[in-house]
């Protein structure tokens, strides 16, 4: 009789535990849908000077996208970035609790291993096609669900 009364209660307990991260997980993914997560900004450069010394007169245009990216524990605010191949990408890695970084090992982006409440920004440029998945390297976060993906078209 004891027995089954403490297995009644361990269940109990994990169902309330269970119940509470899934509405934390859905507070966090309404706060994601909410958010505006890019902003655009073209860039024109001078002139590029042609092999003999002269002026191209061709003008290089060229679009940053910036993302703001809050890492909390186990989960990005944002788990799809998209961009296009040539587009320079900034992104401010936020976090809102415990200690994370942020990571895309194809294109070589690598955040400092920041605690709650700093930021970091990582800037690249896109200059290849493809989906890279961006995680979280601190102990098994990535393994836990801190990741997502960057599509480059």
């Amino acid at each position: 009789m004891n027995r089954t009364l403490v297995i009644v209660g361990v269940l109990v307990v994990l169902v309330i535990l269970g119940v509470a991260l899934m509405q934390s997980r859905k507070t966090s993914l309404s706060t994601q849908q909410n958010q505006t997560p890019t902003t655009e900004k073209t860039v024109t450069s001078q002139p590029t000077n042609s092999p003999s010394g002269e002026p191209s007169g061709a003008m290089k245009e060229s679009t940053t996208k910036e993302f703001t990216v809050t890492g909390q524990n186990f989960s990005f605010s944002l788990d799809q970035i998209t961009v296009n191949k040539g587009d320079k990408v900034k992104i401010t890695f936020k976090n809102s609790g415990g200690t994370h970084d942020f990571i895309i090992d194809e294109l070589h982006v690598a955040s400092k291993r920041i605690s709650t409440g700093e930021e970091d920004t990582v800037e690249f440029t896109a200059d290849k096609t493809g989906e890279f998945e961006y995680y979280c390297s601190v102990d098994n976060h990535r393994q836990m669900g801190m990741k997502g993906t960057l599509t480059v078209k």
